[in-house]
């Protein structure tokens, strides 16, 4: 994915800085970014409340988190399909399907900005602020 993501940063004359890292230990300072943005990957994240911590870390004061997930259900039988897919993919792939990650974003001490559920509130979306 980086080399893609190289290509189309010198097809469009960017100059960017791409680098591979563990979203529980991020290879950046303190106060680092105005932005961070994750999508579809804390489903899959051994410690999400870690990575949320390393996340909140490397934003300045004031810096936005937007984040993209999938979630347990809000809709009863799709609820149950995912946790009995979960007995499958937690082990194949760690991949979870009913982790509900704004109660961690809370936990860690951002501010709330605005919240989505999606596709029959199976995904959410999350705009939360680092407190000044």
């Amino acid at each position: 994915m980086l080399a893609l993501a190289r290509q189309r940063a010198a097809g469009l004359g960017r100059d960017v800085d791409l680098r591979e890292g563990d979203a529980e230990h991020l290879p950046c300072g303190d106060a680092s970014f105005d932005t961070v943005a994750c999508a579809l990957s804390l489903c899959t994240i051994p410690d999400p409340a870690t990575a949320i911590g390393e996340m909140k870390r490397v934003l300045v004061p004031g810096g936005r988190l937007l984040l993209l997930d999938h979630i347990a259900s809000t809709w009863p039988p799709i609820h149950a399909a995912q946790w009995l897919l979960e007995r499958f993919t937690i082990r194949a792939a760690g991949e979870h399907f009913t982790r509900r990650q704004l109660p961690l974003v809370r936990a860690a001490g951002f501010r709330v900005v605005e919240t989505e559920r999606l596709k029959a509130g199976s995904v959410e979306r999350i705009h939360a602020v680092k407190p000044a």
